[in-house]
């Protein structure tokens, strides 16, 4: 009964503008306030230097001359001056206190009638659809269907779910139609929630569906570069519906919350922690630097999270943020989300935020504040791409053992480990620098894959704490092979804390960066390693390293590399031969030592047949001991 919504949402709405009106008077109230209490500062502090201005000259007045007179008329001035300059300065620091702390008490009260609010639209549309069922359904049901669940009318207590998120849908994608309905909603602006939600949902089956595309409308609508006009404080307007956005007392948590009780699906808003921009690894969550919100919703028989901000927070951090109404590429933009967001396992959301009331965690075993510090701090992308940690016992802070060594391995799923490209980015914890005497850090550590796990191997190069991210892209071959620049995002961070170092380890060889080792190669190239599979080889002063083709390639070049000696004049000492499909690359050492070998290669391809020039791309890199296994 839309019409009797309506009416409800209506006589919501005068309760919202009588909450605003009292929130306009109690700000004037106050700002007189204070404004009241400077001027009478002001005032005071102004007699006490015009009053010993006066005192000065009265008791040197027959003594004094004209030009001490000036000096003593300037030194009032200034002083004048300099008070009316500390008087504006303290009156805009306490308007500045005063609207924060203002905002802070709005946002409650704002949360607290949306609550209320949210609660009386959910019986409405309750009380509807039992009317409606009772004079309908049952003439539709058939004997030999099982009955359907019907949705709560009370929101049940907080219960972790039965059935994972991916029980409920494999890939976005099921809801492409749906999120495009949010999309052409979004372009508009309603004068009514009512309306808002009938178009947002008039197509659902499911609160599932529903919920869906609620949070889209939200990720979609980018509120944080509406413009709004300023008749938007108009409540008839169709801006005004999303005021409480503009003033900042309504959050994307609170109108979330308001949307889905429109949809007759139960929501909460809540309050805790969150490992968000600007932490790191190793942090205490000690003061409300890092507090945020978040919502539960109440869908396929479970409460599960949804943090719209953050579905959408790649829009926050644009740097173009896009012109309302302007098509082509910002368009686009908008339209991207982050679906690990919705409908969030508990098992992962534990990964990056904590409840303050242990029930909301919606975990079997709720866990401490602390091992919550302890989690390893991970991103979104790496649930996505499916990854793991295989120690169960990580930490977000590592230690190293006494040569400065510590490991984190990563597992992926089998079928994404030909397509995943790993980077990593190691610095010192309480500076920007990545370098140390000079050497990049990036040389201190040794990635590798074998098999399905991917190994970050640091040896720190000295005492201190570092950050370690690790970043990760999906790519095929064939856009690998282009050498068009790819965009590595991350997956996890860590702190390695290194206390105690005996053993200092010199720097690996400059070669390019990323992983160590054949198997690139051969995900990405096709080549088979014939004669040595492994990242780290030990040899004597020639070595003759081979693979297979599985298809055409061409131009091969190596380059050696060791610390201490120019690339160039190791140019001499290594060359490549191919016969038929077999390529070798022979190499002839100058001195003992460790070396590294970068190999590089190039497709076959119809535009390298045509003229155009194809950069030669990196295949893969070895690490070479030569003369001792235990350099």
């Amino acid at each position: 009964d839309t019409e009797t919504q309506r009416k409800l949402e209506m006589r919501h709405r005068e309760e919202e503008d009588d909450l605003y009106r009292q929130f306009s008077k109690k700000r004037a109230e106050e700002e007189t306030h204070i404004s009241q209490q400077i001027q009478e500062e002001w005032e005071k502090e102004l007699e006490r230097i015009t009053s010993r201005f006066q005192h000065e000259l009265s008791t040197k007045k027959k003594r004094i001359n004209g030009d001490e007179e000036k000096a003593l008329t300037i030194r009032h001035q200034k002083e004048k001056e300099d008070l009316e300059k500390n008087m504006t300065v303290k009156l805009d620091r306490k308007k500045e206190s005063l609207t924060r702390k203002l905002l802070e008490q709005e946002r409650q009260a704002t949360a607290e009638l949306v609550d209320k609010q949210s609660k009386e639209m959910i019986n409405l549309i309750s009380e509807k659809f039992n009317e409606f069922s009772q004079t309908n359904v049952k003439s539709y049901i058939s004997p030999d269907e099982p009955p359907i669940m019907p949705y709560p009318a009370q929101p049940p207590p907080p219960s972790p779910p039965l059935i994972s998120k991916m029980d409920i849908y494999h890939d976005p994608n099921v809801f492409a139609e749906l999120d495009q309905i949010a999309i052409n909603v979004a372009r508009e602006d309603q004068k009514t929630f009512t309306d808002l939600v009938r178009l947002l949902i008039g197509s659902c089956i499911t609160d599932v569906e529903k919920a869906r595309a609620i949070f889209r409308w939200i990720t979609v609508k980018n509120l944080n570069t509406i413009k709004f006009d300023d008749d938007a404080d108009n409540s008839d307007t169709p801006m005004g519906i999303l005021r409480g956005i503009k003033h900042g007392t309504e959050s994307y948590h609170v109108l979330f919350k308001r949307l889905c009780s429109y949809a007759g699906l139960h929501c909460v808003v809540i309050k805790g922690y969150s490992k968000s921009a600007g932490y790191q690894p190793g942090v205490r969550f000690e003061d409300n630097r890092f507090r945020n919100s978040w919502n539960a919703v109440y869908v396929a028989g479970a409460w599960r999270f949804v943090q719209c901000n953050w579905g959408a927070r790649h829009l926050v951090n644009a740097k173009e943020v896009p012109k309302p109404g302007s098509k082509g590429k910002s368009d686009s933009l908008r339209y991207e989300y982050d679906d690990h967001y919705f409908l969030t396992d508990p098992k992962e959301f534990i990964y990056e935020f904590f409840p303050l009331q242990p029930d909301w965690q919606l975990l079997k075993t709720p866990i401490t504040i602390s091992e919550f510090e302890e989690l390893p701090f991970v991103r979104s992308l790496f649930f996505r791409y499916g990854l793991y940690f295989t120690a169960e016992d990580l930490r977000a802070v590592l230690y190293t053992d006494s040569s400065g060594a510590s490991t984190v391995r990563i597992g992926m799923p089998t079928n994404m480990t030909p397509s995943l490209i790993f980077h990593y980015n190691l610095k010192f914890y309480d500076r920007e620098s990545d370098s140390f005497d000079g050497i990049g850090l990036k040389r201190f550590v040794m990635q590798s894959v074998v098999g399905n796990m991917v190994s970050f191997r640091v040896h720190a190069p000295c005492s201190g704490a570092f950050i370690m991210d690790i970043f990760a892209n999906a790519t095929t071959p064939r856009e690998y092979v282009t050498g068009e620049p790819m965009k590595f995002k991350s997956v996890c961070k860590f702190k390695i804390d290194c206390d105690d170092l005996q053993t200092v380890m010199v720097p690996l060889p400059d070669c390019a960066s990323g992983e160590w080792g054949p198997l690139k190669s051969t995900r990405l190239f096709g080549l088979i390693p014939l004669t040595h599979e492994d990242a780290l080889i030990f040899s004597d002063r020639t070595l003759e390293i081979q693979f297979r083709m599985s298809r055409q390639l061409t131009d091969f070049m190596a380059s050696l590399h060791k610390n201490g000696i120019e690339e160039k004049k190791l140019s001499k000492f290594v060359s490549a031969h191919v016969e038929e499909d077999i390529v070798s690359f022979f190499i002839k050492f100058p001195e003992e030592g460790q070396y590294g070998l970068d190999i590089y290669t190039r497709e076959v391809s119809s535009e390298l047949l045509k003229g155009d020039k194809q950069l030669l791309t990196h295949c893969c890199k070895y690490l070479i001991n030569v003369g001792s296994k235990r350099l």
